[in-house]
Formats: structure tokens, sequence, C-alpha cells
């Protein structure tokens, strides 16, 4: 085909992109080849989105609803102990009150006794052995009276009521009178002893 022919082919002038290069076809169909792989793994990728957003949460109900079920276990829990523990005390002081009841008693049938006796000693030794059994209910409870015999004065377990001037310096800060006894409930002090100091 001659020159002039060629720039009046019909063909060519109706349809110009017909006639493109091999290298251009082929460059085409790459590019379309790679954007449909491409297009594919965005969705692919896409939808593992969803779905692991889905499983998220799912998780998250899931953990949520475990949550409010241990919150409200342990508020009953919580409940539950403050009942037990207000029941124990109460109990605990029902109990040491009971435990004194035969001692009431044992007081009552002294005070009759007292009436019809005509002798102070007899009187005396029952009143001895209502005192005994107090002192041994107290001590199986853990009171303890405070040592009397100890002298030196301590802040801790003593009480001065009183401070009287001492001509001897050995008796300075020492007890000279436990005017109230006091007792230690299990290594606690439960009353503090009042006594009289040396200064």
């Amino acid at each position: 085909m001659t020159q002039d022919q060629f720039k009046n082919n019909p063909l060519e002038e109706e349809n110009p992109g017909a006639a493109q290069a091999p290298e251009d076809v082929a460059a085409d169909t790459a590019a379309e080849a790679t954007e449909a792989p491409a297009d594919e793994a965005a969705e692919a990728t896409e939808a593992e989105e969803v779905d692991e957003v889905g499983k998220l949460r799912e998780e998250l109900a899931k953990e949520k609803k475990e949550y409010l079920f241990l919150m409200a276990e342990f508020d009953n829990f919580r409940k539950r102990s403050l009942r037990e523990k207000s029941e124990i005390i109460k109990n605990a002081g029902e109990n040491v009150l009971k435990g004194l009841l035969p001692i009431v008693d044992d007081f009552e049938r002294g005070l009759k006794a007292a009436d019809a006796a005509e002798n102070a000693a007899d009187v005396k030794e029952g009143m001895q052995l209502i005192y005994n059994k107090l002192v041994k209910y107290l001590a199986a409870n853990g009171v303890k009276p405070i040592d009397p015999e100890d002298r030196d004065f301590d802040t801790e377990r003593h009480e001065a009521i009183s401070v009287v001037p001492v001509p001897d310096e050995a008796q300075k800060g020492k007890i000279l009178d436990t005017v109230e006894k006091g007792y230690m409930i299990n290594d606690k002090v439960l009353r503090h002893a009042k006594v009289v100091v040396g200064q």
C-alpha cells in the first residue's frame, strides 16, 4: 500500500484505535488483568475486616455480660458478708451474755441464802465462790486482769488518776496504788488500770 493509500484508508479514519500496535494491546490486557486481582484482594480484605469487627463485637458483648455478672455476684457477696458479720457480732454478744446467766442465778441464790444466814463467814464464802466462777468465765473468754504487782507505770496499760510526790528516787515513775483494776482481752487492753503514780 502506498503512503497516500494508507492516509486515505477509510478503516483508519473511522476507527483510529483499531489498528493499535501489538505492544499497546498487551499492555492494556496486562493492566486489566492486574486490576481484577487487586479489586478481588481489596474485597477479600474488606470482608475479612468486617468478619473481624463482627467477632470483636461478639467478644465485647460476651465480656461485658460476664463483667456485669461478676459485678452482681460481688455485690451479693459483699451484702452477704456484711449480714453474716453483723450476725456473728450479734450472736457473739448473745453467747457472752448467755454464759453470764448462770452466774446471775448464783448471785440470786446467794442473796436469798444471805437473808437466812446467821453467820457472815458463810455469806462471804458463797460470794467468793460466785466471784471465782465469774473470774473463771472471763478467763475462758480471754479476759484477764492486768498484773497489779507490776509496779512500772506503762501508759499503754495504766491510767494515772493521781500523782504523789515521793522522797525516794527509786519510787519515781512507779505505781504506788491501784485504785481500779485493769483488764486485757487477748493481749489487748479492755480497760486501763487506774493507778496512783509516784513523782
